[in-house]
């Protein structure tokens, strides 16, 4: 395609969970979920902004006249989330990040911190409101860095993030209020992306800053990006729900399609909220909401930012640079380094510790053996930290081989009891025999084949490389 001529804008909108107490109470963010204490029922009823007019999604969600129900759980939510107690003092800790993040990106700081009300039509905060308020503005040097140029940043806020959905029955939709209030940092781009691929590099990026920072909250749903994106003779579209970063360029790519096609047809992109399906595609989510939903917050006063507050901040070494370091330092790849960095795992510690295994293998087993149990084995469980330490000491003490590992960890997960007897290595005399005699019985047998014959029967005991060495010693080429 031929973006260019396409006129191709497109924006992010890139939110990430903070840990620690919601930002305007003292609840927990754990979101366990347990001992349901409240349930509330609302509806939707569009009300005139500040403007003095009706916000278009508002009306919309009006019109569907659906019941919201609200299950509070113990410790999790309390009188603010429920919209029945004034808002407390704004969350210094989650403040503290907001403004790091607006410093690190060269954003032009506020003097004052001025709360607003963002009203939300999907049901998904009791109050029919967010609460936000911004920490950054553009300035000059407040751009990312990619591939295909720089992308500037336009706004930093901090806001609430909203309730999640439990499920949904006929006219009624079921809320947690356990996530609603947990501190959300939300940093918006320009429309100055050129590429689908650019996009995508740069929430890549967004999301290594964001990262960075010890309070980010970390897994599945913690960070989220939102696309605006138009083309010449279409309409700003919202694409929203992104499961997958590296599903961000072809979702792009489908719906410009979608754009291209009403064009020819002669039919108006309409400007909307579309929600991204697992096929990449899009469906219709809502109107796309106008200024008109944002007020400013009655229950909280004008607060200014102090200067000594600003100067106590300091930034943190970037991921990527960290990354960088520990590649030299241990010599292993970019993604052990990378996941080392992000589990927060203390590779200098336990190369001290066990200094009979290489920084690489340790790497390796905290790092990609967990996704190789999942892909081969459907168990999505974490070893405990003794179960770790049981088998890099059995490594340490030469006791057992790497090829073991996953053999041992398969075990210890389905709570097993483990004999390292079992995976004890066999003398080298012991095994050239054996070999020998497969090979005898298997004449013209590929090293292949004799490789699958001898690691199911020698599994977790050789390690394969020595395997294939001993097997040359008995065939022919």
């Amino acid at each position: 395609m031929d973006y260019k001529n396409l006129n191709l804008k497109i924006g992010l909108e890139c939110h990430q969970q903070l840990s620690g107490e919601k930002l305007f109470c003292s609840c927990n963010t754990n979101l366990k979920e347990e001992n349901e204490e409240i349930q509330i029922k609302r509806k939707i009823r569009a009300v005139a902004g500040e403007a003095g007019e009706k916000d278009t999604a508002a009306l919309y969600e009006e019109a569907r006249d659906r019941t919201f129900v609200y299950h509070g759980y113990k410790d999790e939510y309390c009188l603010v989330e429920c919209d029945d107690e004034p808002i407390h003092k704004i969350n210094q800790e989650a403040l503290k990040t907001a403004l790091g993040v607006a410093k690190l990106l060269k954003l032009k700081i506020p003097k004052k911190v001025k709360v607003m009300r963002k009203i939300i039509s999907d049901g998904s905060c009791v109050s029919g409101f967010q609460r936000l308020f911004i920490c950054g503005t553009e300035s000059k040097n407040s751009y990312i860095k990619t591939s295909q140029g720089k992308v500037k940043v336009n706004l930093l806020s901090l806001e609430e993030d909203a309730c999640k959905i439990i499920k949904t029955e006929e006219n009624k939709v079921h809320y947690s209020l356990s996530r609603v209030g947990i501190p959300l940092l939300e940093l918006a781009t320009n429309s100055n992306i050129k590429t689908p691929k650019q996009a995508r590099e740069t929430a890549e990026t967004i999301g290594m800053i964001f990262r960075s920072f010890p309070l980010t909250r970390r897994g599945l749903g913690t960070i989220r990006q939102d696309i605006n994106l138009s083309i010449k003779n279409g309409s700003r579209v919202e694409l929203k729900g992104f499961q997958n970063i590296r599903q961000m360029p072809k979702v792009i790519e489908k719906e410009i399609e979608r754009q291209l096609a009403l064009v020819k047809q002669g039919k108006k992109v309409p400007e909307e909220v579309r929600k991204v399906e697992p096929d990449n595609t899009t469906t219709f989510l809502r109107p796309l909401p106008g200024k008109a939903r944002y007020y400013p917050e009655t229950d909280h006063l004008e607060t200014t930012i102090p200067k000594q507050l600003l100067k106590q901040i300091k930034l943190p070494e970037l991921i990527i640079e960290k990354s960088l370091s520990l590649e030299k330092s241990y010599n292993i790849s970019s993604e052990l380094a990378k996941g080392i960095i992000e589990n927060k795992i203390d590779l200098k510690k336990l190369t001290k510790t066990y200094p009979r295994i290489s920084p690489n293998l340790i790497a390796h087993i905290l790092i990609e053996s967990p996704k190789e149990i999942k892909s081969r084995f459907n168990i999505d469980k974490k070893l405990k930290e003794s179960d770790l330490k049981f088998i890099f000491e059995a490594l340490n003490q030469n006791k057992i081989t790497k090829e073991a590992v996953i053999e041992i960890a398969l075990d210890l997960l389905k709570n097993k009891k483990v004999s390292l007897e079992d995976y004890k290595q066999i003398p080298e005399k012991e095994i050239e025999k054996e070999i020998e005699n497969i090979v005898a019985k298997n004449p013209g047998a590929s090293i292949n084949a004799l490789m699958g014959i001898l690691m199911g029967k020698f599994k977790g005991k050789i390690e394969g490389k020595k395997l294939v060495e001993i097997i040359k010693k008995f065939i022919s080429f």
